[in-house]
């Protein structure tokens, strides 16, 4: 097929409208049109093809793209869906461009999430979420044992999850506070492990996403600096490198 053909959801992603995954939810809920018809997953579209989101035209808002980090309160819920979830990420932030959070962060936990509207390094960071670090420091609601500390380190089953958390790094800074640092992100994995060790989550923030350190006030926002893009970007390349490696 002639190379300017494009599944769907992959223009969606590059133009900068949101990200693979969101793209795949928006064709399934049927919000998405080609030429006035609603596609099938994975249709290819070409360039001269006129695409509607909730009967409104994507742009290709490529020129320039925006890279935010966020310091995200309680009680915010990491959607792009304003319609559904009044508290979102989206109206809290207000920005004057289309952008959305890259992975998420549970409503009752705060701290650093990156919001783009740069679908392709969504894809990127998202791909590579099992190789790079999220540091997070979290508080309980009982005393923390050596016990506590060293089972935390070598994994926990979850069976809701149908899965062993893979080993890391889990070190006491206090009587009920603790820094652990994940390779994985699955879902309320924190809270599901402390769970399983009869522990329950007071207050959960991360505070580092590979590269990048949570440094501004809760509530606010900041555009990357050219460093941090510069590193983030050499360890995504890795990361690429790696997974294609393991999936040859």
């Amino acid at each position: 097929m002639n190379e300017n053909f494009k599944r769907i959801n992959k223009y969606l992603s590059e133009v900068g409208y949101c990200s693979r995954r969101e793209a795949d939810r928006l064709i399934e809920a049927g919000r998405v049109t080609i030429n006035g018809v609603v596609p099938e997953m994975g249709t290819k579209i070409a360039p001269t093809d006129v695409v509607h989101v909730d009967g409104k035209p994507v742009v290709n808002t490529k020129e320039s793209f925006t890279y935010l980090v966020f310091n995200k309160p309680v009680g915010i819920v990491c959607t792009t869906d304003t319609r559904v979830e009044k508290d979102n990420i989206i109206d809290y932030i207000n920005y004057p461009k289309r952008i959305f959070p890259i992975g998420r962060l549970d409503k009752p936990s705060e701290g650093l999430i990156f919001l783009t509207d740069d679908g392709d390094i969504v894809n990127k960071i998202l791909r590579a979420s099992n190789n790079h670090d999220k540091e997070y420091i979290v508080t309980v609601d009982k005393p923390i044992s050596q016990t506590f500390i060293e089972r935390m380190s070598n994994g926990i089953p979850l069976e809701e999850l149908g899965q062993t958390t893979k080993k890391c790094v889990v070190e006491k800074l206090g009587t009920y506070k603790f820094r652990i640092i994940l390779t994985q992100g699955l879902n309320r994995q924190i809270r599901r492990m402390c769970e399983y060790l009869n522990y329950e989550v007071q207050t959960l923030k991360r505070i580092r996403i590979m590269n990048i350190k949570l440094d501004i006030p809760i509530g606010e926002i900041r555009e990357f600096t050219e460093e941090e893009f510069r590193v983030l970007n050499e360890l995504l390349e890795d990361s690429t490198k790696e997974y294609e490696a393991n999936n040859k």
